[in-house]
């Protein structure tokens, strides 16, 4: 995913799917997960967690551990209200199916029909447009809100077509929408001005009335009011320590909701019962069967049922369990909500600090209470391969679906991996990290050797390339030269880079100390080895500000502040000195320095270049991180 210098919101994402090596023992009864909950609050020190346990027939557990404020000791009880972030999401697809229900839309009908007042480019429009299921799912190959619409953060509450007037052009379509998924904030709020133009209402008040009421999701409010106020616990950086602001976000439909243990517990019961809560049908089991599932992607329409569906996604736990469900992310909170539908059981957790390694640790705790007394399901037999048709999805493989295009530049080339067929397996191996190994399902569908359901798609459309689906990236089959041109470049420029650095520990000190030989006329050569190492400090000090913008990179990167405005103007200096230094360079051929001094400087001064003319390609040079 994405680094943590670019968005907090982002990260929180990142740190919820991330997986907490630390074993916790499965408790076996409701205090012991209490107790266990309250331990790792404490070494993590994390403040406080509302946890929700239900079956499908009751609640079992809706309460808090921990401490909702830390100043003043107010526990964390079964009514404090958490941020719930992108959990928002799903009440944005819930209207839209309500209103397919009642044959008021159709998921597959074009946004245009309902707002063509919202602005949105798509060069497809003609033959692809984008259509009401394209936002829920994540298929409009927008990028994700940039910066800017992070950091806005008006106490009035935006009407939803302001919030969605602001800063409009992050919703550019970058491929083929309805084919690739990549996680974009823009879509729901979209979806929810289109339920606002068909009912006339407020998309918060239709909630309130459709949703929101009859789910018993009582105190469950898109907005600061002095009730939420009184209730909200008090959110925390990821140490547990320092207080964050409260976000008011412009698109409240993508993650606004701040919502209690007891609000959650009834939530999750109404998706075990299909639908309906206490025998009250709310919407029809058909249409959480539809969120369940993807159905817009390439990989959907090849036989993949698992990924990412209508503002709910699956995923698979260690022992093999398919999970439905969302999590979210926010300045101060990060939330889970998942189930298993067949078993009957699911959870909710919230914790009021930004602390992925507390939030994957009690994620590991609550499935293994969940599931301890439950069989795992049964690993399918292995189908046979055709090696004829998997062999042309082998070799280096590109990732081709970035949900922030700005990071893309470096995610495309630490993202590489590369395919191949072992046996009757299907060997994935990324330049980071583990290899993957997937057996054959169908001709074109492939399930990981641990787990019992297929996860990877050989897509059979091949307009726009070949690609490859698994449950994270999609991949582009790419010519092995252009990967490895990719590989080698970035290796070399790094090496050469890094030579530079080391070589200035000699020659600073021995210009210092008068020891470098005189050029002619008594100059010393300083700009010969200056130039470049001077290009390589700017560029490092770019990623610096980045990396040390940390929790408040959001405010600091997404405004117009220092930080912002160093980056632009760092980005932009080191395009000036590195062209500076390979000018320089290659006057200094006849000059009176050293063959070798003259050679490595020439190279790494090219070096920078090149980096330059990438990073240019990629509009990193004078990058505007509030634009």
């Amino acid at each position: 995913m994405i680094s943590r210098c670019l968005s907090v919101a982002i990260a929180a994402a990142a740190a919820v799917l991330c997986a907490a090596e630390k074993k916790e023992p499965a408790p076996r009864t409701l205090d012991e997960l209490k107790a266990a909950i309250a331990q790792i609050l404490t070494e993590t020190k994390t403040p406080g967690a509302g946890i929700a346990i239900v079956t499908r027939d009751q609640i079992m557990l809706a309460d808090g551990v921990g401490k909702a404020d830390v100043g003043d000791g107010r526990p964390a009880d079964a009514d404090t209200l958490f941020r719930i972030g992108s959990v928002s999401k799903a009440f944005a697809t819930l209207s839209i199916l309500k209103l397919q229900e009642q044959g008021r839309l159709q998921l597959s009908d074009p946004v245009r029909k309902y707002a063509p007042d919202i602005a949105f480019q798509n060069l497809w429009e003609s033959t692809d447009p984008i259509r009401i299921v394209h936002l829920l799912e994540h298929t409009t190959g927008w990028d994700d809100l940039h910066l800017a619409e992070y950091a806005s953060n008006d106490p009035k509450p935006l009407t939803l077509f302001e919030g969605l007037a602001y800063h409009p052009d992050s919703r550019t379509s970058r491929w083929r929408p309805g084919t690739r998924m990549a996680y974009c904030n823009a879509g729901p709020p979209v979806a929810a001005y289109i339920v606002e133009k068909i009912t006339g209402k407020r998309f918060e008040d239709y909630v309130q009335e459709n949703l929101f009421g009859p789910i018993h999701m009582l105190t469950a409010s898109y907005f600061y009011t002095p009730a939420v106020q009184q209730h909200l616990t008090t959110l925390y950086a990821a140490d547990g320590v320092h207080t964050v602001l409260y976000r008011h976000i412009t698109v409240r439909p993508s993650g606004a909701i701040n919502a209690s243990p007891r609000d959650m517990a009834n939530y999750v019961r109404f998706y075990l019962n299909r639908g309906a809560l206490d025998g009250t049908p709310i919407v029809k089991p058909e249409s959480i069967d539809r969120m369940e599932h993807p159905g817009s992607t390439l990989a959907a329409r090849d036989g993949l049922r698992f990924g990412y569906g209508l503002s709910n996604y699956a995923t698979v736990d260690d022992r093999g369990f398919v999970w439905h469900g969302h999590n979210g992310g926010i300045d101060g909170g990060l939330t889970e909500m998942a189930y298993i539908p067949e078993a009957g059981i699911g959870y909710a957790y919230m914790i009021n600090a930004t602390n992925g390694a507390a939030f994957g640790r009690i994620h590991k705790l609550v499935t293994a209470f969940l599931t301890r007394d439950l069989a795992s399901p049964p690993m399918p037999a292995p189908a046979a391969v055709q090696r004829a048709l998997a062999a042309q999805y082998t070799g280096w493989a590109e990732p081709a679906n970035p949900r922030v295009q700005m990071t893309y530049f470096m995610d495309r080339i630490m993202g590489l991996a590369r395919l191949s067929l072992q046996g009757q397996n299907l060997v994935l191996a990324p330049l980071q990290g583990s290899p993957r190994t997937f057996v054959a399902v169908t001709d074109r569908l492939w399930r990981d050797v641990k787990q019992p359901v297929p996860t990877l798609a050989l897509i059979s459309d091949t307009r726009d390339g070949r690609f490859v689906q698994t449950n994270g990236p999609m991949f582009a089959i790419v010519p092995a030269w252009e990967a490895w041109s990719e590989i080698g470049g970035a290796a070399l420029a790094v090496l050469l880079l890094a030579t530079s650095v080391l070589y200035a520990v000699y020659w600073i000190p021995a210009l210092l100390l008068r020891r470098l030989r005189p050029l002619p006329g008594g100059r010393l050569c300083l700009s010969v080895r200056a130039l470049p190492l001077i290009a390589i400090l700017l560029l490092l000090a770019t990623f610096g500000i980045f990396a040390l913008a940390g929790d408040g990179s959001i405010d600091r990167l997404g405004n117009v502040s220092a930080w912002s405005v160093s980056i632009c103007a760092l980005t932009i200096l080191f395009a000036l000195t590195s062209l500076m230094a390979l000018i320089q360079a290659w006057r200094a051929r006849h000059w009176a320095v050293r063959r070798g001094v003259w050679i490595h400087s020439l190279l790494v001064a090219a070096a920078c270049t090149a980096i330059t003319i990438y990073l240019a390609s990629w509009g990193i040079i004078g990058l505007r991180t509030w634009g």
